[in-house]
């Protein structure tokens, strides 16, 4: 032992992390490909000057990229992660690998338990990782608001594949697709999903496979003690709705059958409420802080309600064309098309799998 201490370099995770190609890192700072290899091997220490322009490439500190061997382990658990919203310091985060990036997504609580998470966010993007040896390229990300998505997670986890959820309408499910912050969006649009996905990329970069037919329309308490029976009923002073959020597809089969009554949206109680979800919505009405929501008849089954039936509608998965070979994927498409899966999605949810993996576009 010499007592001189080793230096640990970080420099090629954080720039994967980055999204940053060694050849492009290379030539922000001046140096040869070969230089950034060596550096990121441990073979070669950089000058200070080399070393502040390779911080300042990846926009760290230059102790994020380099640290003595006593530091080491505690560095390999500090990573640079996305996020498509603010994260507070302290709140517990799980992580996903996008489009060769680390994106870092709120952990959701159940209503009794704490989260499962991968990590906790710290100031600047960065995140303190709870396993240094965690692969977060083996998750897909997906973003939607259908109950029923997992239930596919437990066939993926037998693959291999760990499937990450993120709660989102169907428009901003559709934007963090396009965004690079999701492998995969649901969505149900009144309008049309395919409409929506080619208003929003590029001509044929995007796919659209179904996941399943489910029936929405107008929950109730149990036994339907207001009489409700349809939209028409929505403006009757006696009944109080709570509606879902802006960019919602239920929100959107609202409207149109208010378009179609020719009702104003004004003249019903509680159509400027915003529930965050299908059971958020139906939480409310079995509560009885709302008489009606409108939301799907597998929700309606789960908390006893009543169900009035409105619309049969698609609920499809969006994806990037480019992905569409990855192993994640496929390993989806493979659960999708499992007969055990489908008849439990038919008996768990009750929805309609006959176009269950169906390629739209």
């Amino acid at each position: 032992m010499n007592g001189k201490a080793e230096i640990t370099s970080r420099v090629a995770a954080i720039r994967e992390q980055r999204g940053v190609s060694a050849a492009a890192l290379a030539k922000a700072v001046g140096v040869n490909r070969q230089t950034i290899y060596a550096v990121e091997a441990g073979t070669y220490v950089p000058n200070t000057a080399t070393s502040l322009r390779m911080a300042r490439a990846l926009a760290v500190d230059v102790n994020e990229l380099f640290c003595l061997s006593d530091t080491a382990e505690e560095a390999q658990r500090q990573a640079i992660a996305k996020s498509w919203q603010p994260v507070r310091p302290g709140q517990a985060v799980q992580l996903c690998k996008v489009n060769g990036k680390l994106v870092a997504t709120p952990a959701e609580p159940s209503s009794w338990c704490l989260p499962n998470s991968d990590g906790v966010m710290e100031a600047g993007g960065r995140v303190r990782i709870h396993e240094t040896d965690a692969d977060f390229g083996k998750r897909i990300l997906l973003a939607g608001c259908d109950p029923a998505m997992g239930l596919i997670a437990s066939y993926l986890e037998k693959a291999g594949m760990q499937l990450v959820l993120l709660h989102q309408n169907s428009s901003r499910a559709l934007r963090l697709l396009k965004d690079g912050f999701a492998h995969v969006a649901g969505s149900h649009l009144c309008t049309s999903n395919v409409e929506a996905v080619n208003q929003l990329f590029p001509a044929k970069s995007a796919a659209i496979i179904s996941f399943a037919l489910w029936q929405e329309g107008l929950v109730t308490a149990a036994g339907n003690p207001k009489r409700i029976g349809g939209v028409s009923d929505l403006v009757r002073r006696d009944v109080l709705l709570v509606n879902r959020e802006e960019g919602a597809g239920t929100r959107a089969l609202l409207d149109c059958h208010l378009r179609r009554l020719g009702l104003d949206s004004k003249k019903v109680r509680g159509y400027d409420s915003a529930a965050a979800g299908h059971l958020a919505a139906a939480r409310e009405v079995k509560a009885g802080q709302a008489d009606c929501c409108l939301s799907t008849e597998a929700v309606a089954r789960h908390f006893g309600l009543h169900f009035i039936p409105l619309e049969s509608v698609r609920y499809d998965l969006a994806f990037r064309k480019q992905q569409l070979n990855s192993p994640g994927l496929q390993m989806l498409f493979d659960a999708m098309n499992q007969l055990a899966f489908r008849k439990m999605l038919g008996g768990v949810a009750g929805y309609d799998t006959s176009v269950t993996g169906t390629r739209v576009i």
